[in-house]
């Protein structure tokens, strides 16, 4: 069984940035889509950014120019640099994994993580 673990998410002010990680552990995922989703206060969630399993990136609107996704050494890491942060940024951010669909697709993804709180305060 593969589990996700995030770190990296806390509290920071506009403006600020914050670094997100994610490990992958179990069985080996193979060459497959890695990417960050978020869930604003009483909203759906929504992609941020993903990454194929070829390296290929695909950024939401609001991240593009602000967020940078990209794989560890490792291959099953992702790191999620995300700069310029605002109080619209705020959210639960999951890590999801296993996807050999579409990767801007959540439905796609077989594993997820538990989340971590990202706050921005103005």
């Amino acid at each position: 069984q593969v589990q996700l673990a995030e770190s990296g998410g806390g509290l920071v002010q506009a403006g600020g940035s914050l670094r997100l990680s994610c490990a992958a552990s179990g069985r080996t995922l193979g060459p497959t889509a890695m990417a960050w989703f978020r869930q604003p206060p009483g909203k759906e969630r929504e992609l941020v950014a993903a990454v194929s399993w070829n390296d290929s990136t695909y950024y939401s609107e609001s991240a593009k120019g602000r967020f940078t996704i990209s794989r560890g050494n490792a291959r099953n890491t992702v790191h999620r640099e995300m700069n310029n942060l605002k109080p619209g940024d705020t959210a639960v951010d999951f890590c999801a994994a296993g996807s050999t669909g579409p990767p801007t697709n959540q439905y796609e993804y077989r594993y997820w993580g538990q989340g971590t709180q990202v706050t921005v305060s103005s």
